[in-house]
């Protein structure tokens, strides 16, 4: 089961590395039909769930894309560290924004996910990268650490 574990954790990480809205009907056989999906904005459970997320992605964000650093396999749980590449939609070209994080994934027996745990910081991550926004939370972070 190791070996397959690795296999399926091999065909995920391919999955979000070439990730495109035309592939999100794929998501069915990567993920169990209950499962749970969690970050800093959503939690959800089933993958007509999980799809939305990623079809407000698409609504929201230019040029998405993951690229996967690191990834470790133990058992029926892996660890993905991950960068997040995008530009915010709107007016005018954007800047390339990254945000780095990683995935907690638990796996059912036929190597699907049945529980995805995304962690990043958002305040790092996206909010500081906002124009308005940005200000007052570097800010406040100045503040804090004083």
């Amino acid at each position: 089961m190791l070996q397959d574990n690795r296999e399926a954790v091999a065909r995920l990480c391919d999955f979000f590395e070439h990730l495109t809205h035309e592939r999100l009907g794929e998501l069915g056989s990567l993920y169990a039909e209950q499962a749970r999906f969690k970050d800093p904005f959503n939690e959800v459970v089933g993958v007509a769930a999980i799809r939305a997320i990623f079809e407000h992605m698409y609504e929201r964000l230019d040029e998405p894309r993951f690229v996967v650093t690191q990834r470790l396999v133990d058992g029926d749980q892996a660890f993905l560290v991950w960068d997040f590449r995008f530009r915010f939609k709107g007016a005018g070209p954007q800047p390339e924004q990254t945000i780095r994080g990683g995935s907690h994934l638990r796996l059912a027996p036929d190597g699907r996910v049945l529980d995805h745990r995304d962690y990043w910081d958002a305040a790092e991550e996206l909010y500081e990268k906002l124009p308005v926004l940005g200000a007052l939370m570097r800010w406040l972070k100045r503040r804090a650490s004083q």
